[in-house]
């Protein structure tokens, strides 16, 4: 038996591994009572794999006797512990701390970053998973145009967009099922160990080309513990949020200053026996409550008080039916609620005026639960199986402010400033879309896994399986339309062919248009139930090919289905995906305190079930244009003049043909339609400095070699079909296909069958779909010693090509993989170059000092380079609209500008600081902290307005958030 560990796929368990007499047997001991025991092979080797997360005491015996023994030794989630015993023969009954180990773990080839409970106790850290995967080098915050499921910030990992990330619960994929924005996570207090996995993870792990964060709950043990803590963060100890102007003309665009409030956070825990060895409970609940104020823009005149409910729960059954099998039951639960009322304001005088009615108001709930059976069949065989499900409620309830009488106001920057007077115009309904209330996602997840000891070889193999479903999703404007005010130049068509074919005339032509200025009453509605499935095997040999080297060879095979309204497959990727994963370690010395490491993967991701809601149910997405000659004081245009387009005068007009009509789904995507996969490629080393610090570096390359996304090029269509003899009027808007590659369409033939039409991928006009990242990330730790902690991680990255993944950071467009990226040919010339998700230096530290047994101080430095952003404005030199009219072509002023390349924004520098008291009077059990987050109060611009349009370009959109300061109180028991 070698030193290969094994951490099961989204695993919840650690190994601990080491070296000793030949012959003699090394015991693990949980804190539930459970022992596993193993014979130390001929060569003096030991593994113990599939040993639950948490405390054990590890002992050497010899011919029944106890001669060695290791306490407190913490196992890590996926990780090994080196626990070894070389010279006990010669010792009589030693006790060691974990202190005393190895912090180099020779076992694993992957990345990651584990965070545990009691790092978290102390840290300076928003209570989220993301605020915790922060810490890990190459994780930077995502846009902010993007959030979770429950209003949380998202994380991009090496690169990739925000929806490229999976999410685990005591190993149960609790991603969120619509479109991978996020996932539930557990009560901050209920955490035990978070891992954040950012790259190099073996075959047992899928759905990802990001990171991956994983939870381990919290389990009891043989002894009671319960507590409780409270948490506030007063309005009066936040500072104010910077305002936000008007480029154009230095005027406030957004008071901010107000848009501060408080948050109180409860929570409170139990765990212990129900029978002792062999029953436990773990039990958690935590209630967050926020109020605050949100003075909206100066045009819209409004302000919001505003109240967010935040309610979860946790609870863990552990039942060790004996030492070789073990049950386990996990069920949680986050909630996301907010409600809000609508107040007028005036931004010049900073007063609130009349009450107007109430928000809408909308409640995320997430549910999951999981069985987990794990059966030690004999010392070289372990088999875990398990099945979960989940389910999210997203209801949106239309509030009292929501008139359906009062037409919302889009655009209202580019309306006609001769009949405003140079102050946009709009009124207070400003919810454009409402949700179906009884939207709901599902999920369900179920997976088996073998492994088996077979000399220096470890081998695991197994199946995992998951079905989403998005069920009545969709959206509609409760007042029918949208008034979306717009302006080109003057003699530009509004829409037009890539051939320069009018598809909206000019506004120039008709009255009130010569400058340009038009508008047009926008519609649109979804409506979809849909589902997902998918299905993986995969098998890896851990083969400990000597004392010093481990190689770990896997390969994945995924397969991906799509499925519409009706319950047939659009999307259908079912033939072998193989996804190899290598790699190696070198524990150069034998000892544990120098290790090179390297890995080579392939990792395929499927599309989420809210790709189906526009691209292969029927969805209505229309605009009928007009000139005007005047507003009134609700921003609605007056003197309207219909505008002749392709369909006639005061036509609706649809860019992509979305008239509402449900597609046939063998005509949604090309035929030969593959997933979305990225190569990954990481080499580096981690050594001992000396007995109390480690140091490495890692250098990381990743590629996209294919991604999926829609093209609308209508004109290269119907030209095609017409030569095949088709008739076009069966075409589609856009079809999915993988850009920079050949496509082949299937279209109706208007006789009960089908025809095709190929395309080339010179006729579509694309680059290669390109995202290149590579790192180096360098370290510097010092594992806690009894007194300090601490750690530092430098980071140098780029990222580059020509699309950033399934969502646009730029515009903060979230249609996954349906963005107008590849939509038509002009959209793309200038897009490669920098990527929003390009970070060029992070520098985090972190860390903790134990002053006395009363008095710890901790710590979160972070200081990230700002990311590049574009300018987007009319197309070539004449600034044209040949695919849709607006500024989204990489041209400003009439030059190019590519990706990237417009600037970028400062640097995030933040400082954040914990200071914490345990009285020894309350036995060192009751604690009083303080955290202060942003300590010098550093407000940078997160995201800004990247469009040339109406003299907005570079407007900040957001800032970092200001200082504030968190106070609590905290007793365990």
């Amino acid at each position: 038996m070698g030193f290969s560990g094994l951490a099961f796929g989204q695993s919840t368990t650690g190994n601990i591994f080491g070296q000793a007499p030949a012959g003699d047997t090394v015991v693990a001991t949980s804190a539930t009572g459970v022992q596993r025991s193993v014979t130390v092979d001929a060569d003096g080797r030991y593994t113990i794999n599939g040993l639950p997360v948490g405390s054990y005491s590890v002992s050497l015996q010899k011919d029944g006797h106890e001669v060695s023994s290791r306490s407190n030794v913490t196992i890590q989630v996926s990780a090994g512990t080196d626990v070894s015993f070389s010279a006990a023969k010669n010792l009589e009954s030693v006790t060691v701390t974990a202190n005393a180990l190895p912090a180099i773990d020779v076992t694993s080839v992957d990345s990651r970053t584990v965070i545990t409970a009691q790092q978290l106790k102390t840290l300076p850290l928003a209570r989220s998973a993301e605020a915790i995967a922060l810490l890990a080098p190459g994780a930077t915050q995502g846009s902010s145009w993007f959030t979770g499921p429950t209003g949380n910030a998202l994380v991009s990992f090496g690169g990739a967009s925000v929806t490229e990330n999976a999410y685990y619960i005591n190993g149960m994929n609790v991603t969120d099922p619509l479109n991978g924005l996020g996932g539930i996570d557990l009560p901050y207090g209920s955490i035990e160990q978070q891992e954040t996995l950012t790259g190099g993870y073996g075959a047992a792990y899928g759905r990802s080309d990001g990171g991956v964060i994983n939870q381990v709950g919290k389990r009891g043990t043989n002894e009671w513990h319960f507590g409780g803590q409270a948490l506030w963060a007063p309005t009066s100890l936040r500072s104010d949020p910077k305002n936000i102007y008007n480029p154009a003309n230095g005027k406030i665009y957004q008071y901010r200053n107000d848009n501060k409030g408080w948050n109180t956070t409860y929570d409170a825990y139990i765990g212990g026996p129900l029978i002792k060895d062999k029953l436990f409970l773990f039990t958690s609940v935590e209630a967050s409550k926020s109020k605050d104020t949100l003075v909206s823009t100066a045009s819209s005149n409004t302000a919001y008080k505003r109240d967010f409910h935040d309610p979860k729960w946790y609870t863990k059954l552990d039942w060790n039916i004996n030492d070789s099998n073990i049950v386990e039951l996990t069920a949680a639960s986050t909630k996301h609620q907010y409600n809000g009322d609508v107040y007028a304001y005036d931004t010049s005088t900073r007063t609130l005026g009349d009450f107007e009615g109430t928000d809408t108001s909308t409640k995320t709930s997430a549910q999951m639960w999981i069985a987990k059976y794990t059966g030690y069949i004999t010392d070289n065989l372990t088999v875990t199986a398990q099945y979960g499900k989940q389910k999210t409620e997203i209801f949106t309830s239309a509030g009292a402010s929501i008139d359906p009488s009062i037409i919302p106001i889009a655009g209202a920057d580019s309306e006609n400033p001769a009949y405003t007077g140079g102050t946009p115009i709009t009124n207070s309904q400003l919810s454009g879309t409402i949700g179906d209330p009884a939207h709901q996602t599902k999920g369900a997840n179920y997976r088996i896994d073998l492994t088996y000891v077979l000399g220096d070889h470890t081998i695991t193999a197994g199946i995992d399986n998951q079905r989403t479903q998005d069920l009545h999703d969709g959206e509609y404007i409760p007042a029918g339309y949208n008034w979306e005010y717009g302006k080109v130049d003057p003699g530009s068509f509004i829409s037009e062919t890539p051939s320069g074919e009018m598809q909206v005339d000019t506004p120039s032509n008709y009255p009130g248009g010569a400058q340009g200025y038009y508008v047009d009453q926008y519609k649109y509605q979804t409506a979809a139930s849909v589902r997902v499935e998918q299905r993986a095997q995969y098998i890896e040999d851990s083969w400990q090919v000597s004392d010093r080297w481990l190689l770990k060879l896997g390969l994945r095979n995924d397969q991906f289905t799509n499925f519409n309204s009706n319950g047939q497959p659009y999307i259908r990727q079912t033939k072998p995906q193989w996804a190899p994963r290598l790699g190696f370690s070198w524990d150069v010395n034998g000892d544990s305190s120098f290790r090179v490491y390297g890995n080579a993967g392939r990792y395929y991701l499927a599309l989420p079930t809210s790709v189906a809601l526009r691209g292969a149910s029927g969805s209505l997405f229309t605009r009928t244009y007009y000139t005007y000659t005047g507003i009134d004081a609700n921003g609605y245009p007056t003197g309207l003049t219909p505008i002749n387009t392709v369909n006639g005068p005061g036509q609706p007009y649809s860019e992509n043909l979305e008239y509402g009509q449900s597609p046939d789904p063998k005509t949604v995507t090309a035929k030969s339609l593959t997933a979305q996969y990225q190569d990954e490629y990481i080499l580096g080393f981690d050594k001992q400095l000396n007995s109390a610090w480690t140091y490495g570096a890692k250098a990381v390359y990743r590629s996209l070699k294919n991604e999926i996304d829609d093209t609308c090029q209508v004109e290269l269509f119907t030209a095609k079909a017409l030569e095949a003899g088709l008739d076009p009027s069966n075409l589609r808007g856009c079809y999915f296909f993988n850009p920079g590659r050949a496509a082949t369409f299937t279209i109706p033939d208007g006789k009960g069958g089908y025809g095709e039409i190929h395309l080339s991928n010179e006729e579509l006009g694309f680059q290669h779909a390109k995202r290149n990242y590579y790192a180096l990330n360098l370290y510097l730790n010092h594992p806690f010693d009894g007194t300090w902690w601490g750690r530092l991680d430098y980071t140098f990255s780029r990222s580059y090509g020509n699309s950033e993944g399934q969502v646009k950071s730029d515009t903060g467009q979230s249609d996954i993989s349906a963005t107008q990226d590849w939509d038509y040919p002009s959209l793309m010339e200038y897009q490669n170059g920098l990527l929003h998700n390009d970070h060029k230096h992070q520098l985090k530290v972190s860390g903790g000092y134990q002053i006395t047994p009363e008095w710890n101080v901790s710590g979160v430095i972070s200081m990230i380079s700002g990311a590049p952003y574009d300018c987007l404005g009319a197309y070539g030199p004449n600034g044209t609209y040949p695919a849709y009219a607006g500024p989204y072509y990489h041209w400003c002023s009439g030059k190019p500008v590519p990706s990237g390349s417009a600037g970028r924004l400062p640097w995030q520098k933040t400082v954040s600081l914990n200071v914490e008291y345990r009285p020894a009077f309350a036995d060192n059990k009751l604690a009083f902290n303080a955290d202060v987050f942003n300590l010098f109060n550093s407000q940078k611009p997160t995201y800004i307005y990247e469009y040339q349009n109406a003299g907005q370009f570079g407007r900040v959109r957001g800032y970092t958030t200001p200082r504030y300061v968190r106070l609590g109180v905290t007793y365990d028991f």
